[in-house]
């Protein structure tokens, strides 16, 4: 069953300007495979609210997508995994 998921991560910001959206493409195609990108924003670099390893600013990037369960799992493992992101989060919409 197709449901609407939001996901919104913070990249490192010590990732320069051009690195920035090849990692926003990586994420948007290990979605659109089985799934469909309705949205991507960019908020660009951003203070956090607290440090996070040693880190006080980050990139935000929240991205609204269709699909199954099992792509936002795997999305999910996929960010989690990734050295570039410090902190992500997946919520299903409907």
């Amino acid at each position: 069953m197709t449901r609407t998921y939001e996901a919104t991560y913070i990249l490192d910001p010590n990732l320069t300007e051009e690195d920035v959206p090849k990692f926003v493409e990586k994420f948007q195609t290990q979605v659109a495979g089985k799934g469909e990108v309705v949205t991507v924003d960019n908020w660009g670099k951003r203070r956090l609210s607290y440090e996070i390893g040693g880190r006080k600013e980050g990139t935000y990037v929240t991205m609204r997508f269709k699909a199954t369960s099992d792509v936002a799992e795997e999305l999910g493992r996929v960010l989690r995994l990734a050295d570039e992101v410090i902190r992500n989060l997946i919520v299903r919409l409907n």
